[in-house]
């Protein structure tokens, strides 16, 4: 309820008499280094980019900020002493809506602020980050590996080499932001700025625009791009390639290219961090008397001895055997779990045998038979 929430300027991290711009300052600063497509699957900094927003939309809201400051949380809560903030439903607004009035509703997030924080956005005509969801084999990922990539992307228009315009012609002043590169809308109680629309945010525009690109500078190509691929990467592994993205607009900055690496599955091996579980099945004679089995590694096969009387599931350790680590810290080990089996399918000698052996075994053989045995007798005896 109210009693466990936050205090709002706390959360923003500013003094109570703020003024309305340090609030929003601080508000820009957390929200980038919290927002959910930054911290993908981070369940407390979702909880905290949302809490920012909440805090926000109340203090930068005056008529909101007096009752907040008159009666705290209680102001908002049903039956309180303030108006119930937001919209639809009398709950809050979406996080993410004020998070796009504070820096202006541009292309997705994702492209703005993806591993660049705000530094995009003060760039002109920066072009997009883009994603490329690359699948590997779990070999290529243990080994790393170079891989080339192809997609189509917006990139330098070859006619007018990215300037926009036809040869010969001349730049001039945006009429529409009249140079500024930004253009002002009011909402509600706060003004926000935006990127111009006309000029992209260079402040400037082109007379007879280029007849390829229509003076955007860039036209759709393909790419090709070659990405090395660290040994060791793990399944979701993000990789960044700098300038691969969009080309700018005009000449701005190119975006980057983010490689999301999704590993396929293997036959044999199961990864836990650095190191491989491998799970082999053994002949129920083997694992009584003791002997040598041949383990599968990445560098080949390794020879395992298996001590008499080895019981299923049993886990043993190859050092070194398992995956390098990906910052070039050493290898993982190899855990070989073994899968003791008993025979299913019994030839007529096989079950002779079997049968004979039944006679033979006592108690005395299965030790673990008998400590159970003996606790259900006692279990039973004191019922």
């Amino acid at each position: 309820g109210s009693m466990s929430k936050r205090d709002y300027y706390e959360v923003l991290g500013v003094e109570r008499g703020a003024a309305d711009d340090d609030l929003k300052k601080s508000y820009r600063k957390l929200a980038i280094k919290f927002h959910p497509d930054k911290n993908p699957g981070d369940a407390s900094a979702e909880e905290k980019f949302k809490e920012l927003g909440e805090a926000y939309e109340i203090l930068s809201d005056p008529q909101k900020r007096a009752a907040y400051d008159r009666f705290g949380h209680a102001a908002f809560a049903p039956g309180g002493g303030g108006a119930r903030p937001g919209g639809g439903g009398g709950g809050f607004h979406d996080p993410r809506d004020i998070f796009e009035t504070v820096f202006g509703a541009g292309g997705g997030i994702f492209d703005s602020f993806f591993g660049n924080g705000a530094r995009q956005a003060e760039q002109v005509g920066r072009g997009n980050d883009l994603r490329y969801d690359l699948e590997i084999d779990f070999e290529e990922a243990a080994r790393g590996s170079e891989k080339e990539v192809a997609f189509n992307v917006l990139d330098t228009c070859p006619d007018c080499a990215g300037r926009g315009g036809a040869t010969g012609s001349r730049d001039e002043t945006c009429p529409t932001c009249h140079g500024r590169g930004q253009v002002a809308h009011s909402r509600g109680f706060f003004t926000v700025a935006s990127t111009c629309p006309r000029c992209n945010g260079a402040g400037r525009v082109v007379t007879n625009p280029c007849r390829k690109c229509g003076g955007e500078g860039r036209t759709q190509q393909r790419r090709k791009v070659k990405i090395r691929i660290p040994a060791g990467i793990d399944d979701g592994a993000r990789l960044r390639s700098s300038g691969h993205g969009e080309a700018g607009i005009r000449g701005g900055p190119q975006g980057d290219l983010h490689i999301v690496i999704h590993v396929r599955e293997h036959d044999i091996f199961v990864r836990q961090d650095d190191d491989l579980l491998c799970e082999v099945p053994v002949h129920f004679t083997t694992a009584a008397l003791g002997g040598e089995i041949e383990v599968p590694t990445l560098r080949g096969v390794a020879r395992l001895k298996i001590p008499a009387g080895t019981q299923y599931g049993t886990l043993f350790r190859l050092r070194g055997q398992g995956l390098p680590n990906v910052h070039g810290q050493g290898h993982g080990d190899l855990l070989v779990r073994v899968l003791v089996e008993v025979p299913s399918r019994l030839s007529k000698p096989l079950r002779d045998k079997f049968e004979e052996l039944a006679q033979l075994a006592n108690d005395e053989a299965y030790p673990l038979r008998k400590s159970f045995l003996d606790k259900a007798k006692r279990f039973f005896g004191s019922r």
